[in-house]
């Protein structure tokens, strides 16, 4: 159900959990991990993101891979083989309801790699049933979710750490010193752009579900859809009921660093053209343009790469225009601008920025010392909240004013009814 019905967290909890144990709210001590202890850890999705949460937090000393789950047992079966080419005396329990991870008081950290339209919910259950977070982006389905999932955060004293693991790169801490430092003036227009856009997929007949596959947990909140493959695995972001495109799964890897440079402030107008395919049942965009306006700073976002020197090479980029200069940038590059000099560096800037340890180990390191780790839920909230407004944009084909300090739209039930999912199907709720 939407937020606003009476549900309280005690409720919550037991309305969504199995039960085998239950799921107490527990304290701080409880999730006080000594030095010498190794931090418990269960990965929930099992697809290829969740293959590469087993090997990287396999990898660490100090950390035990205790459980695994996915909705689908072959790729349950698999991971677990692969969990025990990595370490032969790894003694991992397998699942296919991620609740059996969390009633269990024995682990201390969930990963979190299923489709989009899960990621709030399990993470707020994970939070309540005393465990912190690795969630794979993007953040949240929709506006809704993600201010749930930042205040149980709060409440539950927990830890959450967003996927983005170029964030930890060393070119995107070198961008960050180069725009802060101001040698290109006042930024004053960001250009962003990934290429692609979402398949039509065909029309596909239904088919009866795997039996290997528990096609109704799968769907979750979701409206449920008779089962065809192309909605389910590697395919689902093509679907508004699951995700939002490619738009949405590419947005924060990109934005990151604009959020990271410049933490724009004071969003009120964003303003999304584009076409959903013509040629099947995905209906998310095949190509997208989004024009957002914030109070020091004008954003845009296009499918194609926009016309600036060196765009036209990189499948995903940022162009960063300032009163000085300009520098464009990617995962690994960056090339900056500064009258009729073309440079990758300017080594009169100095390093001003501590180096990330690496993402998860960043992460594993605030489960330790509960501080929030550098792509924390609040950071990433804000850095995902212009997608999810661009999308309704989309959705509703009209420019759309937006209150940043009360996050609504103006004017436009419409839109603000797109702030959420709706109805949740049961037994599935979004808690206050």
């Amino acid at each position: 159900m939407k937020t606003g019905t009476n549900i309280n967290r005690r409720r919550f909890i037991k309305n969504t959990t199995i039960g085998i144990i239950g799921l107490p709210l527990l304290s701080n001590t409880y999730r006080n991990i000594a030095p010498s202890d190794k931090i418990r850890v269960a990965h929930i999705g099992m697809g290829n993101m969740g293959r590469a949460h087993l090997k990287w937090f396999s990898g660490f000393s100090d950390v035990e891979t205790v459980a695994l789950c996915d909705v689908d047992k072959v790729r349950l079966t698999e991971k677990y083989k692969l969990l025990q080419e990595i370490n032969p005396n790894a003694r991992a329990d397998t699942y296919t309801d991620f609740r059996h991870i969390l009633d269990r008081k024995d682990i201390d950290v969930i990963t979190c790699a299923t489709p989009d339209h899960w990621h709030a919910l399990i993470a707020i259950m994970a939070f309540q049933s005393g465990k912190d977070v690795y969630g794979e982006k993007p953040l949240s389905y929709s506006v809704e979710e993600g201010q749930a999932m930042k205040k149980s955060m709060e409440y539950d004293n927990s830890v959450f750490q967003l996927g983005t693991q170029i964030h930890a790169g060393e070119n995107y801490h070198r961008v960050v010193e180069i725009i802060q430092s101001g040698i290109l003036g006042k930024i004053h227009t960001v250009r962003l752009w990934k290429t692609g856009g979402s398949p039509g997929l065909g029309f596909p007949p239904t088919e009866i579900p795997p039996d290997t596959l528990d096609w109704d947990m799968w769907l979750g909140p979701a409206p449920y859809e008779e089962y065809t493959p192309v909605r389910c695995h590697g395919s689902f972001r093509h679907f508004f009921d699951y995700s939002g495109g490619v738009f949405c799964d590419f947005w924060c890897h990109i934005a990151d660093i604009v959020y990271m440079s410049l933490n724009p402030q004071g969003l009120y107008s964003i303003d999304t053209r584009g076409e959903r395919p013509f040629n099947g049942i995905a209906d998310t965009p095949r190509w997208i343009e989004a024009d957002f306006k914030f109070k020091d700073l004008d954003l845009y976002w296009t499918t194609d790469p926009p016309s600036v020197p060196g765009a036209e090479k990189m499948h995903i980029g940022a162009h960063f225009e300032g009163v000085n200069g300009s520098l464009t940038c990617d995962y690994n590059i960056k090339i900056i601008r500064i009258g009729n000099e073309i440079i990758n560096d300017i080594t009169e800037v100095p390093e001003t920025i501590p180096r990330s340890p690496g993402h998860q180990r960043n992460f594993l390191d605030a489960v330790r010392s509960r501080k929030q780790p550098e792509s924390n839920l609040a950071y990433a909230r804000e850095m995902t909240l212009p997608m999810q407004l661009a999308l309704i944009s989309f959705r509703l084909k009209r420019k759309l004013k937006w209150d940043s300090l009360k996050e609504q739209f103006e004017g436009d039930n419409a839109a603000n009814y797109l702030l959420s999912r709706g109805v949740y199907r049961a037994p599935w709720f979004l808690p206050e």
